[in-house]
């Protein structure tokens, strides 16, 4: 059995999409999932698959988050050891004493290069941010409520699904996925 974090993207966002976690915990297992473990309210995954096919997996849980509860919401999957890489490669870790400034932005798949030269870097002073791979490092100053640094943005720009998570998030899932 192979362990993956499941990104959920756009549930329980308001009133909007509502899931209940432990809803959606019996749901994967129905699935075959082992061990499956949520975190906090925004659809974070932890679980056991039988198959290692990333396609076959989202697409699984895609479907029955719709059957279940009505709800279209994309799933993004990374393994344990792609969120430790992820969590090494942010390159404002070292620069912002205050982690709660720092978010990641997780991608479907890594963009074009042509999608890439449509980013603006001066899109949000003084944010900043940082694409590598499938995930884009974002240092906001200001915090992420002010920043035009939005997933919207990325995934108009890049024509790529995507979901963000803040620092502590990444970091817990992480510490999660060494402990299961």
């Amino acid at each position: 059995m192979r362990m993956f974090v499941a990104l959920l993207r756009g549930i329980n966002l308001g009133r909007k999409n509502k899931i209940p976690m432990g809803e959606l915990k019996s749901s994967l297992a129905s699935l075959g999932y082992e061990d499956v473990v949520t975190y906090i309210q925004s659809g974070n995954v932890v679980f056991r698959s039988p198959t290692d096919d990333v396609g076959d997996i989202a697409g699984a849980i895609e479907r029955e988050i719709a059957e279940a509860f009505g709800v279209s919401a994309a799933v993004l999957l990374r393994t344990p050891a792609e969120l430790k890489a992820i969590a090494r490669r942010n390159p404002f870790v070292g620069g912002e004493a205050d982690l709660s400034k720092l978010h990641v932005v997780f991608l479907n798949d890594a963009p074009t290069a042509d999608a890439v030269a449509q980013l603006d870097p001066e899109r949000s002073p003084p944010d900043e941010f940082s694409l590598r791979g499938r995930e884009i490092y974002l240092h906001l100053p200001k915090g992420s409520a002010r920043s035009k640094l939005t997933v919207d943005y990325f995934e108009r720009r890049l024509a790529v699904v995507a979901t963000a998570r803040n620092w502590k998030t990444l970091t817990k899932l992480l510490a999660l996925t060494q402990s299961a």
